[in-house]
């Protein structure tokens, strides 16, 4: 080969290279040995193109190499992933700015940038499809994830190019790309953490959901076989929620299971058979049923959950032990230990020694009542009950004197000061403040707020002054005690200090600009209802409430972000969906807004004896999706059940832009609300429940965080301190104790238990508009009832001695 060809190869594989060429030359001189002569001109052409071949395939491999290393990096590199993440945005911004009756040149713009977001997507994928390669680009969720939106974007493209489909503005596959804005959770530990146990979450409820959509077919089909065709009793009501056929069997106890109008649907059931009075009630069991597999698939959820978590507790527990006597069998020296890697913690022989524990959890429960004791043993007088673990840590410390001056002149050891803090620590200070809040808020609420200038105002105020002068009075003297603010502890560094100080300087300005006639005074006088709040830092336990409030507002932060996105995504589908389809006209025969023009007439009740006469108007509905801020109202809405199968039917119905509905045009749309429902109503709402609870659950143990036992063995402590030696009575006089024989037998037991059902069937016989025998049958048994239980009554009188008025009152 020519040197210079030799020389321009890259110091990358040098050796390899150089055997190459050796063992191209050796080739050579063999091949010119062999006779190479007789091959002519065209055997040294062909032999010449090979090793140049070869030469440039080195080349495109080291190339190649270089460039996907160079790909590789910039993709992992951080401005390559904040592009992208603009890139999200600009795409989230071009989908909400969407909406009806929208300009043309807004349209055009957003045909635009959503070609050029398509291409840019496309392209970012193909480069990471380069670099990362096929096989470790599908390994991650959210690059299997971008493939099948970009690839969804291309196609309907294409297919909306080559007008084989009708345009669909931003479709779907469109919006289900601002789910890329989770790529932020890279660099948010937090919201990572939540974002992937929420899907790990999503994974374990998908058996539960196939329980839930078995329970759902199966109700459907037996609610077709019992109401089937039998909702029309009422000829001048259409009703939506029906069993006339499969799908709309599937919205109605769908419906149902969410709580919403489902009275209505039962109603409807009852009348369908004929009302109350007949057979109608019977199908109540259908509905009691279906409610109860609902709360059945709700537990089994929570028992599976609960189940895995016990056993991921017991393989790390076994984990550990094994652990344990390895280390214990290969008895490494004690440098070796200290200087191990996997060391054993306190914690780690704590729950070894929880399987060991010599005081089990008891069954027993915790808070049985004294009443039930004390019936139980009449002879044992009651002493001092033991003090429960949770009432001894419930005694406040005084909080002491802190260091430093109160206003430059008063030290620590100041009498003064010594005086006041004994005085506001004190326990009939603390209440009489307490009396003076809920006064002062009783006078707040008993102002005239149309009258201002009444009798009763006028005596009111005079009582606001003085509850004023006292909670200044009181705010002195703790400024006094503690300081203002300048130093560590003083009364301004407080928050629920700062909230009383707010409370009494909006009084205290309000009184000073009384003559004003400026609004400031009415929002200074409005900012009194803060007043109550005052309560809170004078007694614990509501202390401790609006503390663990401040944790969970802390908490749910990221479930709030995690929340507002996925309804904003939803949102965006739904404007593609509905924008402008929401429109009806009040004259149901008219279906358009030019048609939607007069006077007709709508006969009230569809009777035709009553006729009014209307306009006719082209309206909108109060929910609507002709916005992305409307859909998130409608969508929230939703989300709380309330009134949303009106929306869903709604949608049903809607037909195109400026065109009146048609009835059940689009069945299948109710897609879109039932995934909503069970993935933001359904999974987040109850995941925003379940953190508030674990958070007060969190704070509560806080107060034992010092206490070296767990909870379970803090109840066996209370129910041990607790628990009384149990004596049955038994009288001595013979009389006395046949009495007590009977009373206290199973045959009188049972015999009073039937009495007790035979009363209560009586009592629930009795109905509207009865006849005047019925009504004396039941004075009779009533009479009888009373009779026998007034001598089951003197009968344990008798065999249990009449001592207290309490044990006469508990038998009764």
């Amino acid at each position: 080969m020519p040197t210079s060809e030799t020389e321009s190869v890259n110091t990358e594989n040098v050796s390899g290279e150089g055997e190459n060429q050796g063992c191209c030359g050796s080739l050579w001189c063999w091949w010119r040995r062999r006779g190479a002569t007789k091959a002519g001109p065209s055997g040294c052409r062909r032999w010449g193109q090979a090793i140049s071949k070869s030469k440039l395939s080195r080349r495109w491999r080291r190339w190649n190499r270089f460039s996907r290393r160079r790909c590789r990096a910039a993709v992992k590199s951080v401005t390559f992933y904040w592009l992208v993440i603009v890139l999200v945005f600009l795409n989230t911004l071009t989908i909400s700015s969407e909406h009806y009756d929208q300009p043309d040149w807004l349209t055009q713009i957003q045909d635009i940038a959503n070609k050029v977001l398509l291409a840019l997507f496309t392209c970012e994928m193909l480069v990471k499809m380069y670099s990362l390669g096929l096989q470790a680009y599908f390994v991650s969720l959210f690059n299997r994830f971008d493939c099948f939106v970009v690839c969804g974007g291309i196609t309907e493209t294409i297919l909306v190019e080559l007008e084989i489909m009708s345009p669909l503005g931003i479709s779907v596959f469109r919006c289900v790309r601002l789910l890329r804005i989770f790529k932020v959770t890279r660099h948010w530990t937090s919201l990572s953490n939540l974002v992937a146990s929420l899907l790990n979450s999503m994974k374990s409820i998908a058996s539960l959901l196939l329980l839930l959509f078995l329970f759902i077919i199966i109700f459907s089909l037996l609610g077709m076989q019992l109401f089937g065709g039998k909702f029309n009793f009422d000829e001048t009501q259409t009703k939506r929620s029906t069993f006339d056929n499969f799908p709309q069997a599937l919205l109605t106890v769908f419906q149902i299971l969410t709580g919403e109008d489902w009275n209505a649907v039962m109603y409807d059931g009852i009348m369908a058979y004929g009302g109350p009075s007949s057979s109608g009630m019977i199908v109540c069991i259908y509905f009691i049923i279906l409610f109860i597999c609902d709360n059945l698939a709700d537990a089994e959820s929570l028992n599976t959950a609960q189940k895995e978590e016990a056993e991921e507790k017991e393989r790390k527990k076994i984990a550990r032990k094994e652990s344990l006597e390895n280390k214990k069998n290969n008895k490494p020296e004690v440098n070796q230990i200290a200087n191990s890697d996997n060391k054993v913690t306190i914690d780690d022989y704590r729950e070894e020694d929880e399987d060991k524990d010599p005081y089990p959890p008891c069954d027993v429960p915790v808070g049985e009542e004294e009443e039930e004791e004390e019936e139980d043993e009449p002879e044992v007088p009651a002493g001092p009950r033991p003090r429960r673990i949770s009432e001894l840590n419930m005694k406040e410390k005084i909080t002491p004197i802190p260091e430093g001056s109160a206003f430059f002149i008063l030290s620590k050891t100041n009498p003064i000061r010594v005086g006041c803090h004994k005085l506001i620590n004190h326990h009939i200070f603390t209440n009489l403040i307490l009396v003076f809040i809920m006064l002062s808020s009783a006078a707040l609420a008993a102002e005239d707020p149309i009258r201002s200038h009444s009798f009763r105002n006028t005596i009111l105020g005079y009582f606001d002054y003085a509850f004023t002068a006292i909670f200044t009075v009181e705010i002195l003297l703790k400024m006094t005690t503690f300081g203002a603010f300048l130093h560590k502890g003083a009364f301004c560094r407080n928050y629920f200090n700062l909230l009383d100080m707010l409370v009494v300087g909006v009084s205290l300005v309000s009184f000073g600009i009384q003559s004003s006639a400026i609004s400031v005074v009415k929002i200074l006088r409005v900012l009194r209802v803060l007043r109550p709040l005052r309560a809170i830092n004078r007694a614990k336990g509501l202390k401790h409430v609006v503390q663990c409030v401040f944790v969970a507002i802390r908490t749910i932060g990221n479930i709030m972000i995690v929340t507002t996105l996925l309804q904003f995504m939803f949102a965006c589908i739904g404007v593609q969906l509905f924008k402008g389809k929401f429109y009806r006209c009040t004259d149901e025969a008219k279906s358009n807004p030019e048609e939607c023009r007069g006077l007709f007439i709508l006969y009230k009740d569809g009777d035709v004896d009553n006729p009014v006469v209307r306009e006719r108007i082209w309206q909108n509905s109060d929910f609507n999706f002709d916005n992305v801020l409307s859909a998130m109202m409608a969508l929230f809405t939703v989300s709380t059940f309330e009134g949303w199968p009106a929306l869903l039917y709604k949608a049903i119905d809607s037909n195109g832009e400026n065109v009146g509905p048609i009835y059940n045009y689009r069945v299948e749309i109710s897609i879109f609300f039932i995934i909503y429902i069970i993935i933001v109503a359904f999974f987040m709402m109850n995941i925003f429940v379940g953190f508030v609870i674990v958070t007060f659950q969190e704070q509560g143990e806080k107060e034992y965080k010092n206490c070296e036992l767990d909870k379970n063995q803090r109840q066996c402590v209370e129910y041990a301190l607790k628990a009384r030696p149990l004596r049955r009575y038994i009288p001595k006089n013979p009389y006395q104790y046949k009495f007590w024989y009977v009373v206290n037998s199973s045959p009188f037991e049972y015999m009073m238990f039937v009495l007790i059902m035979l009363n209560t069937l009586c009592l629930a016989m009795q109905h509207y508009e009865q006849s005047k025998m019925f009504n004396d049958a039941m004075d009779i048994l009533n009479m009888v009832f009373t009779g026998v239980f007034t001598v089951e009554m003197v009968l344990k009188v008798i065999a249990f001695k009449p001592k207290t008025e309490e044990q006469i009152l508990a038998e009764l």
